[in-house]
């Protein structure tokens, strides 16, 4: 027993009933902590000023040897290894973590991006607008957004601008700014939604988009739209889809591959405006690092194939395949920084050229400063991208009656 402590049945502040399976808490201070014994051998307080019955017996101290099935496990919890487990083979078994991830980056840079460009766009009361147009029945999927200058009640060039974002991201608001910006140099311009996947897949963008195209020159007059003067432009993803639209247009025999008939005749096409795009996906499965990576997995999203390479879709959406001498002349641009400008954009325009269409290429050299990243031309602080816009306003001007 130790010294001055009492036997602790005869602790006056509580009663130990040793047959009733009661554990008290002894209100006994030793050194300001207090004190707990429990019979069964569940709690005990090592600083109480207690004896303990020899038929209780302590916990054995911090520094004891344990059996081992007394040692905590050093191991990951089960729990946590089977979730990251399940975690992992959703990962690899569907694209939607990884396009979520990348919709999110695209997302916010496209944010930045057009804040900078709306510092350039016109005036509101310079334009008339009509915003968010239904053309078919998904919703704000398969709206548009239309702009021409104020007070005109003339058909007018049209561009219509099919916005980028990998296929996975992105909208109409994208590419507003710089939609606006055209418009008040005398043309009708528009932005046009579409599903966007992995909520859809391929071809539900393509069919969408063209329905687009069905009910703007349906209702030409209405939007101040010369459905003979059709200018279809896009930039990365949309510069495909743009370039699909045409081939469609303008190559029967794609026509019938699709299976799909076109809404625009090959001479309501009066010119291309594309953007740092993307026209043969065969090379996309070995691309090297994240950008690499992001285009397959932005593919698997938008194909719901993860083998997409191998799928006659995803050769479908080569359109330098299938590109003929009666695509419409071309404006065509990518940043020298942008992988995609030496093995999509420059072979695109090689391509066209050997075809004898006309072409206007905006490319720059390997050295150029400052290097020039993917989607550049949206970036309107910087010269070149001022320089790519003057370009554009002038290919525009040059292949339709605009003054």
């Amino acid at each position: 027993m130790l010294a001055g402590a009492q036997p602790i049945w005869a602790v006056g502040a509580a009663s130990l009933h040793r047959g009733g399976g009661i554990c008290n808490i002894l209100h006994t201070r030793a050194r300001g902590q207090h004190g707990g014994v429990c019979l069964h051998g569940s709690r005990y307080w090592k600083n109480a000023r207690v004896s303990i019955p020899p038929s209780v017996t302590p916990r054995p101290t911090r520094n004891a040897a344990k059996p081992w099935y007394r040692h905590k496990s050093r191991t990951v919890p089960l729990g946590v290894l089977s979730a990251g487990l399940v975690g992992a083979i959703i990962w690899v078994s569907t694209p939607w973590p990884a396009a979520m991830v990348i919709r999110g980056l695209f997302e916010l840079d496209a944010k930045r991006t057009v804040t900078e460009m709306e510092a350039f766009a016109p005036t509101a009361d310079s334009l008339q607008s009509q915003l968010d147009v239904p053309y078919g029945d998904g919703g704000s999927d398969t709206t548009f957004d239309l702009y021409s200058p104020a007070d005109t009640t003339e058909a007018l060039p049209t561009v219509v601008w099919i916005h980028g974002g990998a296929w996975i991201s992105g909208g109409k608001q994208n590419v507003d700014p710089y939609v606006q910006i055209l418009a008040a140099e005398g043309f009708t311009t528009v932005a046009v939604n579409y599903t966007v996947a992995p909520e859809a897949t391929y071809p539900t963008a393509l069919t969408q988009l063209n329905e687009a195209l069905a009910h703007l020159t349906a209702n030409a007059a209405e939007y101040n739209i010369d459905p003979n003067q059709i200018i279809l432009a896009g930039d990365s993803a949309g510069a495909q889809l743009a370039s699909q639209l045409a081939a469609l247009a303008t190559n029967p025999a794609y026509a019938e591959l699709l299976g799909l008939a076109p809404a625009l005749a090959a001479d309501q096409l009066a010119g291309m405006v594309l953007n740092c795009g993307i026209y043969d996906v065969s090379g996309i499965p070995s691309a090297p690092g994240l950008g690499g990576y992001g285009f397959r997995v932005a593919l698997w999203a938008y194909q719901g194939d993860k083998d997409w390479a191998d799928t006659p879709a995803g050769q479908e959406m080569s359109t330098l395949d299938y590109v003929t001498a009666d695509f419409p002349q071309t404006w065509i641009s990518g940043g020298n920084a942008d992988p995609l400008t030496a093995n999509q954009s420059q072979p695109f325009a090689t391509k066209l050229q050997g075809l004898g269409v006309p072409v206007t290429a905006v490319f720059y050299p390997e050295d150029h400063e400052p290097a020039l990243q993917h989607e550049y031309q949206f970036k309107l602080e910087g010269a070149d991208a001022q320089s790519a816009l003057a370009s554009t306003i002038d290919f525009l001007k040059s292949v339709t009656s605009s003054d």
